[in-house]
C-alpha cells in the first residue's frame, strides 16, 4: 500500500454544501489532522443553515472535529435543495474564501455526488481553486451514489468511534433521519477500511493529483 504525505498541510479549507456533510464525510480525517499538527489553519464554508439551529450545531461540532485548530468558520443562508438555481451567490462564496485562503488541502463534495447541491459545489471547486489538492468526500444517501473512490484515510479505532460520537452528539436535527446512526457511519469505514488494508477508512475521490518526484 503506497503512502502519500501531502507536502503543504500547513493550512486546509473545509466546503460543504449543508452543515453536517463535512462531519460525515471527512471528520475522522479531520480528527487525525488536526492531532497531527497543532493550531493548523482551518478555513471552512458551509453554503446553507445560517441563522438557525443547523449552524449552531456545525459550529460545536468543527470545533470538535478539529481540536487545537486556528477555525474560521462561516455558515451562509443559501436555500437547501435549491443550489443550481443560486449558482452565482455560490460562486460568489467560494470566490471569497479563496480570496482568503491558500490551502495545502481543500476537502470537498465531489462532481459525481448525486445531491444536486454537492454536485454543483463540487463543479464550481476548480474554478476558484485551480492549483490545489481536492479530496472529495463520500456521504451515503438513498440515492446509491457510492462509487470507487481513489485516494483512503485509514483511520483508527478510537478515532472512527469518536467520529460516530461526535456525530451523535452535535447534531441533534438529524438523529431522526433512518440513515443516520451508528452502523451506517462505521459500516461505510468498515468497508473503506478493508479497502486499503485497514480496520476503518474514509475514502475519497481525486481528479487530478500532481507529483513532485525531484526529491527536493
Amino acid at each position: 500500500m503506497i503512502r502519500f504525505r501531502p507536502a503543504q498541510a500547513g493550512r486546509i479549507a473545509l466546503l460543504a454544501a449543508h452543515c453536517d456533510d463535512l462531519a460525515i464525510g471527512a471528520g475522522g480525517s479531520l480528527l487525525t489532522l488536526c492531532a497531527a499538527r497543532p493550531g493548523i489553519r482551518v478555513d471552512a464554508l458551509v453554503l446553507s443553515g445560517g441563522g438557525t439551529e443547523r449552524q449552531d450545531e456545525e459550529h460545536a461540532a468543527l470545533t470538535a472535529f478539529c481540536p487545537g485548530a486556528d477555525l474560521r468558520l462561516t455558515v451562509l443562508k443559501l436555500p437547501d435543495g435549491r443550489l443550481p438555481a443560486r449558482w452565482e451567490e455560490a460562486k460568489e462564496a467560494v470566490e471569497e474564501l479563496r480570496a482568503r485562503t491558500d490551502p495545502g488541502l481543500l476537502f470537498a463534495p465531489h462532481p459525481a455526488d448525486a445531491h444536486q447541491d454537492h454536485r454543483t459545489l463540487a463543479e464550481l471547486v476548480p474554478t476558484a481553486f485551480r492549483d490545489h489538492q481536492v479530496l472529495g468526500y463520500e456521504i451515503a444517501k438513498w440515492d446509491g451514489d457510492l462509487g470507487r473512490p481513489s485516494v483512503y484515510q485509514p483511520l483508527a479505532p478510537e478515532v472512527a468511534e469518536a467520529k460516530v460520537s461526535l456525530l451523535q452528539r452535535h447534531y441533534p436535527s438529524q438523529r431522526h433521519r433512518p440513515w443516520y446512526d451508528r452502523e451506517a457511519f462505521l459500516g461505510l469505514a468498515r468497508v473503506r477500511g478493508i479497502e486499503c488494508h485497514a480496520r476503518y477508512a474514509e475514502a475519497f475521490h481525486v481528479d487530478k493529483l500532481t507529483l513532485d518526484l525531484s526529491g527536493g
